[in-house]
């Protein structure tokens, strides 16, 4: 199974691997469901935050939202590797009653970050769920479980897959790299360079 959690889409994969032969027995997927959206989560908690704080709301101001945006991503990316993180965004606004700068000073905790994206992995599952059924397999079939994508580093993301699957995800991979890998490799077989690998694709989304 190849569970791909990328920048904006995400994808599950059966895979069956036969001596060279690749075949992909179904796939599934959330063309809504990516690490954008766990970064607007955080975005609207802290403008929220910084809203009943300052009474300004943020999300008006685009140079402000952008600012929210990328500390959120930055945020989303320390956590997967430490338990708490600052945020720290200096004259992000202004007091318009007053006209002194607004700063933004916050604590964001891993356990923070996780129920606020909570649903949005619980929602990654129900594809996962179609694409086992559509394959005519269980869950107890699935040898392997390939994690693809930079938002599979989130220990959350990581746990909620190994209890569906049963299994711990395969290390041997790097989700950031495994695309391009893989791209390569099919451009050895079309360039005749690679001769020991089929690959057999399904259309994945309705022509």
């Amino acid at each position: 199974a190849v569970y791909d959690l990328g920048g904006g889409t995400f994808d599950i994969t059966i895979l069956e691997i036969d001596d060279g032969l690749f075949e992909v027995k179904s796939t599934n997927g959330d063309t809504f469901l990516g690490g954008e959206d766990f970064d607007m989560r955080i975005v609207n908690y802290l403008a929220d935050e910084f809203k009943k704080e300052h009474g300004v709301d943020l999300t008006k101001d685009k140079m402000a939202l952008q600012r929210l945006k990328e500390a959120a991503e930055k945020a989303k990316i320390e956590l997967s590797s430490s338990q708490q993180t600052e945020i720290n965004q200096p004259f992000i606004s202004m007091d318009m009653k007053s006209g002194t700068p607004l700063h933004m000073v916050m604590k964001l905790t891993r356990a923070k970050l996780e129920s606020l994206v909570g649903d949005l992995i619980k929602k990654s599952l129900k594809p996962c769920d179609s694409a086992l059924k559509d394959a005519g397999i269980s869950k107890g079939d699935i040898d392997e479980v390939v994690l693809v994508g930079g938002m599979t580093r989130m220990p959350k993301v990581i746990e909620e897959v190994t209890n569906f699957f049963g299994k711990e995800p395969h290390k041997g991979v790097n989700p950031d790299e495994v695309v391009a890998l893989g791209a390569a490799i099919q451009a050895g077989v079309l360039q005749g360079d690679v001769k020991d690998v089929v690959l057999l694709d399904v259309t994945p989304l309705s022509l």
